[in-house]
């Protein structure tokens, strides 16, 4: 999640929260791309997750990355909360998931050198406390109780917040993890079509991605656990936003749907001051009950920005949100999927023609069939499997058209990053359903295998 945002003035004017969203446009030529990834980190010999201090803790995995590989501390309330360096920042999401926030980069052969670096770097530290960490996008068998709780305001409001507004909150800030691309939009007309594209397709993302089906030691039934989370967690700030699909959206209108979110917080000097539930309408007035006078910044602005989850969002580039934690070579297809589909214009216009007459009923059931069913589940006659399929294709011919060259130029393009998600629509089936197969099989119904077989 998230770290405080920062440099913003007082808002005096209503005009300046949508400018705030228009000042991400940027020229095509200066696009950039920015990857995220978490992973879960565990106790070698318990095989449970790693506290925050200790021996083998969090605290030693950030201390080890900071002396030994120059990252720059990030702390809050004198607590070592997190790192950064070179336009990238190692953070905590609640649970003790440790998440890479890539800097912007211009292509995935920089993205997957980056993910590589970052994973040595974390193998390192890991392997000499005795720590190991995996990609899954839920905990396959530890419990609520389990889950450490990171020194971090901002999570300490919001598990109090979660457990009155859903029903699955608290277990997707502990117990899940995701990979997520960021992207950037020339225009007002650039992003409406990008975040369109994205939140209509996101659940096609989902099924390529669905690598959760355990929690609590159990097959759940589901292809991402993940996915099923997020459908219970806070209806006022998930989901596929119909407004984004009406005539005439544009960043006001995103402006408007933030304005209706609840607060969590206001970070002041470096502290999180409780404004759960309040209204950030009543703020612009100086009527925040949580801060009575007083008057948001744009920093407050971009901080309840963050705030808002649903399965594609924009602040001042545009966040795809929708898969599941996994191994590294998941990590470099996601970029590469919808880099492919958003940063060339014939295929973006070739992806929309697929989803523009989708109604909104139509995108929310496929949003919940794809966490039950993956790849197999069914939309308008078809197999979700036959749709991922054509949007790799055109994901493909996207790639391509951009031909950005890597290895010295050895490389033409970076298609091959897709590879690993051909290989899933060839085989006819999500990453969790190879997992299924392989509890039931292989692992004689041990889950603890996952650890010995899925780590980095």
């Amino acid at each position: 999640m998230s770290i405080p945002q920062s440099g913003g003035g007082l808002i005096e004017h209503h005009a300046e929260l949508a400018q705030y969203l228009a000042d991400g446009c940027k020229p095509k030529d200066q696009w950039r791309i920015g990857t995220e990834h978490e992973k879960f980190g565990y106790c070698k010999d318990t095989l449970l997750p790693l506290p925050y201090e200790g021996e083998r803790s969090i605290l030693a995995m950030l201390e080890g990355l900071r002396d030994e590989f120059g990252w720059s501390p990030v702390t809050e309330a004198g607590k070592l909360i997190g790192l950064e360096k070179d336009g990238a920042n190692v953070s905590l999401e609640p649970g003790g998931q440790l998440e890479l926030s890539g800097a912007p980069l211009d292509n995935i052969h920089q993205t997957c050198d980056e993910t590589n670096e970052h994973l040595r770097e974390v193998k390192q530290i890991a392997d000499r406390i005795g720590a190991g960490f995996f990609g899954m996008g839920a905990a396959p068998e530890w419990t609520a109780e389990q889950m450490p709780q990171m020194p971090k305001g901002r999570y300490k409001l919001m598990t109090k917040y979660m457990g009155e507004v859903g029903s699955h909150g608290t277990q997707m800030m502990y117990r899940t993890t995701t990979i997520q691309v960021n992207l950037d939009f020339a225009s007002e007309a650039d992003m409406a079509q990008k975040l369109r594209v994205g939140l209509a397709l996101q659940p096609v993302a989902t099924a390529l991605f669905a690598n959760s089906p355990f929690f609590e030691g159990r097959l759940t039934g589901y292809q991402s656990w993940r996915a099923r989370i997020w459908q219970d967690t806070d209806p006022a700030r998930t989901g596929i936003p119909a407004f984004v699909f009406d005539e005439g959206f544009g960043f006001e209108s995103w402006v408007q749907y933030a304005l209706d979110v609840p607060m969590y917080f206001v970070y002041r000097d470096g502290k999180y001051i409780d404004a759960l539930g309040m209204s950030f309408r009543d703020f612009l007035k100086g009527e925040l009950p949580a801060l009575p006078g007083e008057k948001p910044t744009l920093s407050d602005w971009a901080d309840h920005l963050t705030t808002l989850f649903p399965e594609a969002r924009i602040k001042q580039y545009l966040e795809m949100r929708g898969a599941d934690g996994g191994p590294w070579r998941k990590i470099c297809a996601l970029p590469a999927f919808w880099v492919g589909l958003t940063y060339h214009q014939p295929s973006l216009d070739a992806a929309w023609d697929i989803c523009k007459d989708w109604t909104q009923a139509e995108r929310d059931q496929l949003r919940l069939d794809v966490a039950k069913f993956g790849l197999a589940a069914k939309f308008r006659g078809r197999e979700v499997l036959d749709i991922a399929r054509e949007l790799i294709s055109i994901s493909r011919e996207g790639l391509k058209a951009r031909a950005r060259p890597g290895v010295g130029g050895l490389i033409p393009d970076e298609t091959h990053f897709l590879n690993a998600l051909e290989e899933i629509v060839d085989r006819g089936y999500c990453p969790a359903k190879k997992l299924e197969r392989l509890y039931r099989c292989e692992w004689g119904g041990d889950i603890k295998r996952v650890y010995q077989e899925y780590s980095y």
